[in-house]
């Protein structure tokens, strides 16, 4: 499942910004002369709305839907999933963006190697000046991907809102931050592009970035609520299958808030 997941989304970005960047596709040629923060537009409103499908998913309520390795350990740091457990995700999520980079390098050829797209591959833009910008652009949005995450998987009134959230901030993602780093987030999704394009520029940006954010809105998260954390490690905690992480069907017990005891 989170193989599949991950593939999905490296499948359908892939496919997205070949049509609306690569300079042969009818959709460029509708649209080539709006600026690139307009073209972006549709990637992040597709993109999004994967994300978001996913979570709400079957498939998304039974693995969790992390699709992206620095989650996945995020919530290893907090307890929230085993050692197995974590690395048997973070290899199905390497494999299933490694397997979706080379299924279109085969598929699309030329069309996906070309400069215009490059393989959809995370790196640098020619608007950042070395690669500090990149990495900061990395942490800031996968910190605050991941603290707004875990505000609203422990709120009763939130979480069902969780999918809603992601899908909403990897839209504006794309839109908006994808020119300063390529918008990763992901060092799985960033390896299979990287993979299947033989370009390892500046790659240790988004191998460290995001899951040193990801690990630090985790603390920072548990200093803010003194400890008191959701027993589960879903991004969408459905009451219609048992739960791999907590072994239960009934939603979670969530920390009493203090304006309700005061």
């Amino acid at each position: 499942m989170e193989a599949v997941g991950l593939a999905g989304f490296v499948v359908g970005a892939g496919l997205l910004t070949t049509l609306l960047e690569h300079p042969d596709a009818l959709l460029h040629q509708s649209i080539g002369q709006l600026p690139p923060l307009l073209r972006r537009v549709p990637l992040g409103l597709v993109m999004g709305a994967y994300i978001a499908g996913i979570i709400y998913s079957p498939w998304g309520k039974r693995s969790g839907a992390h699709i992206n390795p620095s989650v996945t350990w995020a919530f290893y740091s907090l307890g929230k999933i085993k050692l197995r457990d974590a690395l048997l995700y973070t290899l199905a999520q390497f494999t299933g963006a490694i397997c979706a980079a080379q299924l279109l390098k085969v598929t699309l050829g030329r069309w996906y190697s070309h400069p215009s797209v490059n393989y959809t591959a995370t790196m640098p833009g020619r608007e950042v000046i070395g690669t500090e910008l990149a990495f900061a652009a990395e942490f800031v949005i996968s910190f605050l991907m991941m603290l707004v995450m875990l505000i609203a998987i422990n709120s009763e009134r939130l979480e069902k809102l969780a999918g809603l959230f992601a899908g909403l901030l990897i839209g504006i993602y794309l839109i908006v931050e994808a020119p300063f780093s390529g918008m990763s987030m992901n060092p799985a999704r960033t390896f299979g592009s990287a993979l299947a394009a033989r370009q390892w520029s500046d790659w240790w940006v988004y191998f460290t970035a995001p899951p040193l954010a990801m690990l630090l809105a985790g603390a920072v998260y548990r200093r803010l609520r003194r400890g008191q954390l959701k027993g589960c490690a879903k991004l969408y905690h459905s009451k219609n299958q048992p739960c791999i992480f907590c072994e239960h069907k009934e939603s979670p017990h969530y920390p009493v808030e203090e304006s309700a005891t005061a």
